[in-house]
């Protein structure tokens, strides 16, 4: 079971908020993989709306997305389209 990283920047205009965050949570749902992602010093969980909004990533930020499981890579691809959306 792999371990993909992926560093990427928050593109959305207001940052990782309440819309993207949902939509960021329901797809994470759907893999199998652990998925954490980390900003600064700060770890959560992929899973949890409440994690990812504690984050505060506004447009800019970076932050590292982890997923660990089968279906990591597939995760991380799919994971990435919400973070880089500029919408």
């Amino acid at each position: 079971m792999p371990l993909i990283k992926k560093k990427l920047t928050v593109k959305n205009k207001q940052g990782l908020h309440a819309r993207p965050a949902a939509l960021f949570v329901q797809i994470a749902n759907r893999f199998e993989s652990r998925i954490t992602i980390k900003r600064d010093k700060e770890k959560i969980n992929g899973k949890s709306i409440m994690g990812i909004l504690m984050l505060g990533a506004e447009k800019g930020s970076e932050i590292l997305i982890e997923a660990d499981g089968d279906d990591a890579q597939l995760a991380i691809v799919e994971l990435e389209k919400i973070v880089t959306n500029e919408e």
